[in-house]
């Protein structure tokens, strides 16, 4: 497959809840676990810090990759959703991660993924923590895509968690109530991490 077709099938053939609401959120972390194992836990290969919450998530999640880059650092940038091309969502050092290795990635893991059967973002993750090993960054930036304890990018374990504003969003999925909701993005913290 070229690029165009690699992206088609990233956005047809796997569940995504922009598409298919609720039946695509998965209440576990179980494929990102399966998925992390199977790669070798790349995101433990460098720092990482984790940005949760409601509004400014993206805001912070881009100054922080601005400022870390800035000061030297190999900066890697994970965030949702992209505007124009799947290819913003990943990137180092503001470059986004190449044609080619979103479609090599798929290509060689394309068998297992049709048997396991991830969602688009616990896939998409899953690049996006490989390339940052393989391209050795120093730190990555990582954006929670809904929610955090069941997020897909749960699975790391950050220098900092960062939750931003939280208010009433994703209701159906996360809780009717503000503090349904915090606690539900307060699955990003983690012991003895500071928040």
């Amino acid at each position: 497959m070229n690029y165009t077709e690699t992206t088609e099938w990233l956005f047809s053939q796997l569940p995504m809840y922009q598409r298919e609401g609720k039946s695509a959120y998965k209440a576990d972390l179980e494929n990102s676990t399966i998925l992390d194992s199977r790669f070798g836990h790349p995101h433990r290969k460098y720092r990482c810090i984790h940005v949760a919450g409601t509004n400014g998530k993206g805001s912070v999640s881009h100054m922080l990759a601005s400022i870390f880059q800035e000061a030297g650092y190999k900066t890697a940038l994970y965030t949702s959703p992209h505007l124009k091309d799947f290819r913003e969502r990943i990137k180092i050092d503001g470059k986004e991660i190449p044609e080619e290795y979103v479609t090599r990635f798929v290509e060689e893991n394309r068998e297992f993924f049709e048997n396991l059967h991830p969602s688009f973002f616990e896939m998409t993750s899953t690049m996006a923590f490989c390339w940052f090993a393989e391209e050795g960054v120093d730190i990555a930036i990582i954006e929670v895509g809904l929610g955090g304890r069941l997020d897909s990018t749960n699975v790391i374990t950050p220098e900092l968690s960062v939750i931003t504003n939280i208010s009433l969003d994703h209701s159906a999925l996360l809780g009717d109530t503000l503090g349904q909701i915090a606690t539900d993005k307060a699955g990003i913290i983690k012991q003895n991490i500071p928040v």
